[in-house]
């Protein structure tokens, strides 16, 4: 019998991290993500990275 559910995924997301942001930079973000048909934690994720990799 195959399995069932979601496969296993290589890289595991075991942390989570919560933020409070106003009304209208949470709007933004949503507005950013429908309009690039991404998630609003893809978007901050994509931020984070850009930020942290840039050289200081």
């Amino acid at each position: 019998m195959a399995k069932i559910g979601r496969p296993k995924s290589e890289n595991v997301k075991k942390k989570v991290l919560s933020i409070r942001v106003e009304d209208s930079m949470y709007k933004c973000i949503c507005d950013y993500a429908r309009n690039h048909k991404m998630t609003v934690t893809e978007v901050v994720l994509q931020g984070l990275e850009k930020v942290l990799n840039r050289p200081e």
